[in-house]
């Protein structure tokens, strides 16, 4: 399979790109720029939190696990929501959501208060990420719709990136709290720009009656060629059996999906598996080991950054060649520089070399398969799909991090946690590769 222009769903032109779908793409970005941010913030504040507080690291491997369980609440729940009610009103209410909680977190006193709010928090950066995924998508052509998917949601390892370079002179200068404060305010003043200028997807629209009037304004914007009489019939045409309002999930496995389901939701385990263990842990690993604490959080925010670079790479070459091969070897080449971080020692530009490449292929690749599974369903279960996918997922970034925390707590080397990752990566790199037979 070369490229990604056969699958369902195609854009709403396959030739027009322009400044609508532009802007579209853009505001889903700052979503998932704000998402990154919220949900990194707190690996990077763990270690300072514990010098206050007086714990060990270990401590936080529950805390960790209970905002990746958010994620996993909020993927399962809203994205379903997403498809029986509109993409744009989930995405609203999920912004406000880890808003309103991450500025609540930085009135915690107690772990037990912390670890309430980072699930709380945690249903609204999962509920946000697929639907701003199936948002894009929808928008996008086809010959470029893994490459718009894939920049879109660069946004969230920018915005990890940006929390790992911000994080430590705040915390430094003003103490822990305030990256909470950060983190909850701008979520909250993005939402009237986006309830101003998101529009609703003109997909979705189509498969509800009585919506035409609404679907021409949109089409006038983003192509005014169309008919809204030959884009209404298209979109139903293209659904007919797969609407199943009562359990849109059945619809995963109906029609020949089964195969692909199970293993994208492998692939989605395995490296949301390792991701969240890197992300999470990572700078209390190598403080650890004895670095600046400055230094393990610049690493992990070069690991985000290589996953910015990897998602542009990736969501091109996706679009132009085989899809799954170009994944699976982004994979296999993480699981090599996993190796290389925790045998790195005290070589610190090593180091920050190797987590950059890992973040490549860890991050790099999963937002390259967040492209492929939205182009994997038809409209009236995308963003169940992508949900699913990524809450499944989420299992595995919960089992990670709380992994590594009991593993910790018996006593393993950081060295040895580092290494355990590589299995998984694996697994994923396999799993992607069978998809080309499914």
């Amino acid at each position: 399979m070369a490229g990604m222009q056969s699958e369902p769903g195609a854009g709403i032109d396959p030739v027009r790109f322009g400044p609508f779908q532009v802007g579209i793409a853009a505001l889903c970005a700052l979503v998932a720029m704000l998402d990154g941010f919220d949900t990194q913030s707190i690996a990077y504040v763990a270690p300072r939190i514990a010098e206050d507080w007086h714990l060990a690291p270990s401590a936080f491997g529950p805390i960790f696990g209970a905002g990746l369980l958010g994620l996993t609440i909020g993927a399962f729940v809203l994205s379903s929501a997403a498809d029986r009610f509109g993409r744009k009103i989930i995405i609203l209410l999920s912004v406000a959501i880890f808003g309103i909680f991450a500025l609540l977190t930085a009135r915690v006193r107690t772990m037990d208060e912390l670890l309430a709010l980072r699930v709380l928090t945690g249903i609204g950066l999962g509920g946000a990420m697929p639907n701003i995924i199936a948002l894009t998508n929808e928008y996008a052509p086809a010959r470029y719709k893994a490459t718009l998917v894939t920049v879109m949601f660069c946004g969230f390892p920018l915005g990890s990136t940006i929390g790992g370079l911000v994080t430590a002179p705040l915390i430094a200068d003003h103490g822990w709290t305030w990256v909470f404060l950060l983190g909850g305010a701008m979520p909250l003043a993005l939402l009237p720009v986006l309830a101003w200028l998101l529009p609703e997807s003109a997909r979705f629209l189509a498969l509800r009656p009585g919506q035409e009037p609404r679907i021409a304004a949109i089409l006038r914007k983003a192509s005014p060629e169309l008919s809204v009489e030959a884009f209404v019939a298209s979109v139903r045409a293209e659904s007919q059996g797969s609407q199943t309002p009562r359990f849109p999930v059945a619809a995963l496995f109906a029609e020949g999906r089964a195969g692909r389901t199970i293993l994208v939701w492998t692939a989605f385990f395995m490296n949301l598996l390792v991701m969240y263990f890197l992300v999470n842990w990572l700078p209390s690993l190598l403080k650890s080991l004895g670095l600046p604490l400055k230094t393990a959080i610049l690493s992990t925010a070069l690991l985000n950054l290589g996953g910015v670079v990897g998602g542009v790479v990736l969501g091109r070459l996706i679009d132009r060649r085989d899809p799954y091969l170009i994944l699976s070897a982004a994979y296999f080449a993480a699981a090599l520089f996993i190796a290389v971080i925790a045998l790195a020692g005290p070589n610190t530009a090593l180091l920050l070399a190797a987590a950059t490449a890992c973040g490549f292929g860890v991050s790099g690749a999963q937002i390259g398969l967040n492209a492929v599974t939205a182009n994997a369903y038809p409209t009236a279960i995308r963003s169940t799909g992508i949900g699913w996918a990524l809450g499944v997922g989420r299992i595995g970034s919960i089992l990670g991090p709380t992994i590594g925390g009991a593993l910790l707590a018996l006593g393993w080397t950081p060295q040895s946690l580092l290494l355990t990752a590589i299995a998984p990566a694996l697994v994923a790199a396999l799993a992607v590769f069978a998809l080309r037979r499914t």
